[in-house]
């Protein structure tokens, strides 16, 4: 069993239970999954970019992403409908719990001068997205094999209902948010 998932089951859900008078176990809330996006524009004039992020993606989740497709075209962007312009990753479980264990731990303290994220990016659903600006802040990727620097989006969803209770799960779990 993953680190970060025995926390939950030994730690948090006991705390969040209490913390919010829950009377079902199954009420407190929980990590359902976690999306790591990464938008590639300059996938219309080079494809080969498309791979290298292709490839980065596989590295950090362990599984392989989709390549995500233009759904309208855009003129102004020299966009057709149908091109790939991005590559997506939907993490459950085991891999997801490892990934945010990762996150927190090793990755995010790595971002230069990091002083916590911000506790204002939920949804008011209960979810949190969070933009990394590049690739480089995670161990699995090698300095020297980087074309070119990509930033991504990490979206983590929760079943909590109000955006006060993601915040105490998340900040339980041990993400670092940086005091308002």
């Amino acid at each position: 069993m993953s680190r970060l998932k025995e926390k939950y089951e030994k730690e948090v859900r006991p705390a969040l239970a209490a913390r919010f008078n829950y009377k079902n176990i199954l009420e407190v809330p929980r990590l359902e999954k976690v999306v790591i996006n990464m938008g590639i524009g300059e996938a219309k004039d080079n494809p080969k970019a498309l791979d290298a992020a292709v490839n980065d993606l596989t590295l950090l989740s362990g599984q392989r992403p989709i390549v995500t497709k233009a759904k309208k075209s855009v003129a102004s962007f020299k966009i057709r409908t149908g091109m790939s312009v991005g590559c997506k990753v939907t993490l459950r479980g085991a891999r997801m719990y490892d990934f945010l264990d990762k996150l927190f731990n090793v990755a995010l303290p790595r971002v230069r001068d990091f002083r916590g994220v911000s506790p204002k990016s939920f949804d008011g659903r209960g979810n949190y997205s969070l933009g990394l600006r590049e690739q480089l802040i995670f161990p699995e990727i090698n300095y020297d094999q980087v074309e070119k620097v990509r930033g991504m989006d990490v979206t983590i969803v929760t079943t909590a209902k109000t955006d006060e209770e993601a915040r105490e799960l998340l900040s339980e779990l041990g993400m670092p948010f940086r005091s308002a």
